[in-house]
């Protein structure tokens, strides 16, 4: 039986450096080399927003629309991702499972992503993205209208995202963003 195979493999070290210092086989880097790729860490690519849209549209892949406003954008293209194009994947994944509408905003974007720290909103294109801060009446009256429902339905969530209609994730979520805490707990 014949087999054939191609392997591939990569690596984020010098191997040249590694060679010279004696901490990989010389012999080992020819039978594995054929065609070597550079390939530069996401942190430091000059096409991110058009590999944020790109990769956005594949993740969305249904045909779902999937658009992404310019705040979290900004946020996406200015973190240092050192994970790179996975942990980008991967946000992206996240962001249009628990966005709310078919825009991703700043608040369906992993934490990591929108805080610098425990709850210390990182700045992006001289702006602060909006995680946690109540910036207008809407929000207020959203947050208001939540509260008299969880206390309606005793802060039983299960009861109250029945009778909305979204999933318990979903109010989960807009609590933490409206920073509402069950008093019971």
């Amino acid at each position: 039986m014949k087999v054939e195979f191609r392997l591939i493999s990569a690596t984020h070290q010098d191997l040249h450096d590694l060679i010279e210092k004696n901490q990989f086989r010389e012999d080992l880097y020819y039978r594995l080399q054929g065609i070597s790729v550079s390939l530069p860490p996401l942190r430091d690519r000059t096409d991110k927003k058009a590999l944020i849209r790109q990769m956005l549209a594949a993740e969305a892949g249904d045909g779902t629309a999937a658009d992404i406003d310019e705040q979290a954008l900004q946020l996406i293209e200015h973190y240092a991702w050192p994970g790179n194009i996975r942990q980008l994947r991967n946000a992206l994944r996240m962001a249009l499972a628990l966005r709310d509408g078919p825009v991703i905003t700043a608040r369906d974007l992993p934490e990591e992503l929108t805080c610098t720290g425990i709850g210390e909103p990182m700045r992006a294109a001289g702006e602060a993205a909006e995680t946690g801060i109540l910036p207008n009446s809407l929000e207020s009256a959203e947050k208001n209208a939540l509260i008299e429902g969880l206390e309606r339905h005793r802060w039983k969530i299960t009861n109250l995202a029945r009778e909305l209609s979204v999933s318990r994730n979903t109010l989960y979520r807009k609590m933490r963003r409206l920073d509402i805490q069950d008093p019971g707990k």
